[in-house]
């Protein structure tokens, strides 16, 4: 499963918007009433999660006030999730704004980080999974650690 800027769904063909909307395939991890997390389908490393508000917002600053306790709570018990689930030492969490945001839309970034990972500075190397099988294993792992602390 890849999202592309071929598929044109939402928001002025946006990518997320068709993930939150259900109608763009992706790997699922958790859900909440101002946003949806899934799989990044090109990891830094694997277990890397995206968290996407539901409404069409570009940059953090348009994020309204209102929604900032749920939406950041949200990446806080994901952030503990992906330890749990994956066994990681522990995780990086980043929001581009405009300049790398591959998708216009904003969302947020927790990466799964273990001690001697070779990850350095902004240098973000990607890897994929081998299959879809292993992308849903990988959610389902970070699901049922969501689960289990909410």
């Amino acid at each position: 499963m890849t999202l592309s800027a071929a598929t044109v769904i939402g928001v002025t063909g946006c990518v997320f918007c068709g993930v939150v909307a259900g109608s763009v395939p992706a790997f699922e991890v958790a859900a909440t009433a101002s946003a949806v997390a899934f799989l990044d389908t090109r990891p830094v490393f694997k277990g890397h999660v995206l968290v996407a508000p539901r409404e069409h917002l570009v940059t953090v600053a348009d994020l309204p006030a209102a929604v900032l306790p749920d939406y950041f709570s949200f990446v806080q018990r994901l952030s503990g999730a992906v330890e749990g689930g994956l066994g990681a030492g522990g995780t990086f969490i980043a929001i581009n704004n405009k300049v790398s945001q591959s998708v216009p839309h904003l969302h947020t970034h927790v990466v799964p980080r273990t001690k001697g990972d070779g990850l350095r500075g902004f240098f973000w190397p990607r890897t994929k999974y081998a299959s879809d099988e292993e992308a849903a294993e990988y959610a389902a792992r970070i699901a049922a650690a969501y689960t289990a602390l909410t």
